[in-house]
């Protein structure tokens, strides 16, 4: 069965091949009958492909080939049919060529895939298939050896290559505790890792898999591609029919209809598309759904989650503000002691703030964190817990009047004893290009709303609006409250969505145009149009520009074909033309249509306009 898949996927190579070689022995022999072979094996296989789509009621542009055809064979031109043969089957063929070198980024992502891992087993290693790799499996990877799947180092010192992946032309060192994703591959040093996901669900697997997806999508420009050949057809069969009323020879209908085959349309806008997939893949881009790359350029408003789209996802501690009776270095020692223990989202901004001020740490014990009210622990013989003000406030503490009042950001209440100690504040800082990037989303893009959309507390997403200069936002909303603001805008415009956590998917789902930036990009790359690999807004800009110049090159190599081809159409009508030379004609205005659609995969000198 897989062998007459093959067969039937080559098909149209064959007749093509064979199209070709029945022309050059007609012109060497002189006779038909090469021509007639064709026409039995390569002309009915492909009005049977028409005429199945016809009893589908899919009525496209490729339907004048084989009225074509079918004019030729009963006019007995055959040489003028054939070379429509030749170019109805080689026109799918060059498409076909044209995708796979297209996709060349994702055969190389394939063959970089690993069939075997070092499984580590006592004091020895073992060869495994990498489908057999399980969570907390210890590998080894050894020098330049492609890593199998996502996990953390556990022993070893070196550099991973992870370009192939983030589109980052330098290496990222790699210690105990880094992170390491599947597909980089390893430096000189070989390191000992722990798996975190299996094979299949690590990053490269993923990578590969949208990767797979957006090529077996039909893209909506094609369907674009359709409607202009729904109102180009009739026109030529107008002029056809006309033709050979006033003129009375029926040859002059054949030839209008050979030059009129529409193959700019059935070829060089799903060559632009793929074209574009590849750019965009090369430069970090992974288009999981090409319908995006027509929709991006009508957009209006442009919907952004705050943390880790906006802002760097990495909260830092701005200030601490501590009672006079306490020192606030000593404040911030016996805080960060205990904060080693939290997985509170702050704790490490109190960490490194600690580790920058060289404080020593202190003992902790008796730990307790109970989700919502705080962090409790004893330190150094004292009671110290960390709270939030709603929470400090129902304690009914004496000193609580004396806290300071509340500013833009985040922040954290201290509690010595029973005492109200001191107030640490946060503020999650806007990426350094944030600022630049959203003033030129008007301007160069036609946006005419900038909207945040976050689950965030509202000081703090007012805090980041009035940073990068955004109006209008959101705050303190559930994934379900996103989905409804993002529904209602996308009722009013095409929407923009942008974001990189998991309660971002719905909104994404929701919005014309959904993109997942960054490391969590695999969370969301169900419900996002795209994934930006690399955790960049310039990749954002990049991407538009490379949707704007697809649908500029496609429309014209689509349109400039049709201008051409009706310009024939005239010739022919008048007799100028005659079958053959009429196809002649239109095989070169393809040539050409072809010729420019491939340039949308060459990268232009600029690529943005956007200057961080």
């Amino acid at each position: 069965m897989s062998l007459l898949k093959k067969i039937w996927k080559k098909r149209t190579l064959f007749i093509a091949g064979l199209a070709l070689i029945s022309i050059a022995t007609h012109l060497i022999i002189h006779s038909d009958s090469p021509l007639f072979i064709t026409f039995v094996i390569g002309g009915s296989a492909l009005i049977w492909e028409l005429l199945v789509k016809a009893f589908r009621l899919e009525f496209g542009a490729d339907m004048l080939a084989g009225i074509s055809i079918i004019t030729a064979l009963l006019l007995g031109e055959y040489l003028a049919g054939t070379i429509v043969i030749l170019m109805l089957s080689g026109g799918e063929a060059l498409e076909a060529y044209a995708t796979a070198n297209a996709s060349s980024v994702l055969k190389a992502l394939a063959k970089r895939i690993p069939s075997i891992a070092h499984k580590k087993v006592a004091t020895t290693t073992e060869d495994i298939s990498v489908s057999a790799i399980r969570i907390d499996d210890l590998l080894i990877v050894y020098p330049h050896e492609t890593c199998p799947v996502d996990g953390i180092v556990v022993e070893g010192h070196g550099s991973m290559d992870e370009s192939y992946l983030t589109g980052e032309p330098f290496r990222v060192g790699k210690t105990a505790g880094s992170t390491v994703i599947s597909g980089s591959v390893n430096d000189q040093s070989a390191l000992t890792i722990r798996a975190t996901k299996s094979a299949e669900d690590s990053r490269y697997s993923k990578i590969m898999q949208v990767m797979h997806d957006s090529e077996q999508k039909k893209p909506h420009l094609r369907r674009l591609g359709d409607q202009l050949g729904a109102y180009y057809t009739p026109l030529a069969l107008l002029i056809a029919g006309i033709a050979w009323a006033v003129s009375g020879d029926a040859t002059r209908f054949l030839a209008v209809l050979v030059v009129a085959t529409p193959c700019p349309l059935l070829i060089a806008i799903p060559i632009a598309i793929i074209g574009s997939i590849s750019l965009a893949a090369k430069r970090a881009i992974i288009v999981k759904s090409p319908v995006a790359l027509e929709q991006i350029s009508r957009c209006r408003t442009a919907i952004f989650d705050k943390t880790g789209t906006l802002t760097y996802g990495e909260p830092k501690l701005i200030e601490l503000v501590s009672r006079p009776e306490f020192q606030s270095d000593d404040l911030l020692s016996l805080v960060a002691s205990l904060e080693r223990y939290s997985k509170h989202p702050l704790a490490g901004a109190i960490l490194k703030a600690a580790e920058e001020k060289k404080l020593k740490l202190q003992d902790v014990s008796e730990v307790h964190e109970v989700p919502g009210q705080g962090l409790i622990g004893v330190v150094a013989h004292q009671q110290i817990e960390v709270t939030s003000r709603k929470k400090l406030g129902q304690k009914n503490l004496q000193e609580s009047e004396k806290i300071p009042p509340t500013q833009g950001g985040l922040e954290c209440i201290v509690v010595v004893g029973a005492r109200y100690a001191g107030i640490l504040r946060f503020h999650d800082a806007p990426r350094d290009d944030s600022k630049s990037f959203i003033s030129h989303l008007g301007p160069q893009h036609s946006f005419d709303k900038v909207i945040i959309l976050s689950g965030d507390r509202e000081s703090e997403v007012k805090y980041l609006a009035e940073q990068v200069g955004i109006k209008e936002t959101y705050a303190q909303k559930s994934p379900e409250e996103k989905l409804a603001i993002v529904s209602e805008e996308t009722t009013k415009a095409k929407t923009l969505y942008v974001g990189d956590g998991i309660n971002d998917a719905p909104a994404m789902m929701a919005s014309s145009v959904g993109i997942a930036m960054g490391q969590n990009s695999e969370i969301t790359s169900e419900a996002a149009s795209v994934v930006i690999l690399d955790n960049s807004l310039k990749k954002v800009d990049e991407f538009i520009h490379i949707s704007r110049r697809m649908r500029t090159i496609a429309l014209q190599s689509a349109i400039g074909g049709m201008t051409f081809s009706a310009l024939g159409m005239v010739a022919a009508a008048f007799g100028l033309l005659s079958p053959v030379h009429g196809a002649i004609t239109q095989e070169l205005i393809d040539v050409f249509a072809i010729l420019n659609a491939l340039r949308v995969a060459i990268r232009p000198k600029v690529l943005s306009d956007f200057h961080e």
